[in-house]
């Protein structure tokens, strides 16, 4: 794909349809049927994007699975990773992140430094994104592989000021995320007062599992919702169909 043609497509879905909806696929914690099954019915469920990414690689080829995915689908396959080892050219686009709310050197730029010779090979799309972890009432992958504290549930201003570093360093996105099988999400006083204070489009995902979740993070101030664990858990396809409907329709769900 050329330059920016992803961002640009993820972009112009937001404006086109209020929000945009990712469905995040780690094929390490679901069979190959459930997670190809899920990836043939994204684009038939509305889904605009589906990231790939994994804490682990502990039962399935990553690659492999990466391949996979991308020969089941059209729309956009984008690399959510945990490792410069997971970069693929079988990816449309990388969501290159810094774990800015964490103090891990490891996160912040060591993992960015050995990634970007790959993504220079492959010619990837790179989308700079600052991730930030929020406090969602247990501890999830993200939080203890990175060695980091999440952002508190009630210290939006700490949010913000990370959120607004993203931005001045060049960062495309700000992601808020609650982690993979959050009990909480992302607050909406948090998301409210975090987009209201960038410039940049944000992105919030973790512990959404109801269309009317998904759609009160958009009325907050989300462009882009990412749903992921539960759809692993919930093979109801009719469901994610809802939810990117109430993504998409936010005006139909009333707060």
């Amino acid at each position: 794909m050329n330059k920016d043609s992803v961002f640009n497509q993820i972009i112009e879905t937001r404006e086109n349809k209020g929000a945009g909806f990712f469905l995040l696929i780690d094929p390490d914690r679901i069979k190959e049927k459930e997670y190809l099954s899920l990836a043939v019915r994204a684009e038939e469920c509305g889904v605009d994007a589906i990231l790939v990414g994994s804490s682990f690689n502990l039962h399935t080829n990553f690659q492999q699975a990466v391949k996979q995915i991308k020969s089941y689908t059209s729309v956009p396959v984008i690399l959510f990773p945990s490792s410069f080892a997971q970069i693929s050219p079988d990816f449309d686009a990388v969501l290159f992140s810094s774990l800015l709310s964490g103090r891990n050197p490891n996160f912040l730029i060591d993992e960015q430094v050995k990634g970007a010779p790959l993504i220079k090979k492959y010619n990837l799309e790179s989308i700079p994104t600052a991730y930030l972890l929020i406090e969602s009432g247990s501890l999830t992958s993200a939080h203890y592989v990175s060695g980091t504290m999440p952002i508190p549930r009630e210290k939006s201003d700490i949010a913000m000021a990370h959120a607004l570093a993203g931005q001045l360093m060049g960062m495309k996105l700000v992601y808020l995320e609650a982690g993979s099988g959050a009990v909480f999400s992302v607050p909406l006083d948090m998301i409210r007062d975090v987009s209201k204070y960038v410039d940049i489009p944000l992105m919030v995902g973790g512990g959404l599992k109801t269309p009317e979740s998904c759609a009160n993070v958009v009325e907050a101030g989300a462009s882009f919702v990412v749903v992921g664990t539960f759809m692993e858990e919930n093979s109801d396809l009719n469901l994610l169909k809802e939810m990117t409907s109430a993504v998409h329709q936010k005006e139909s769900v009333k707060i």
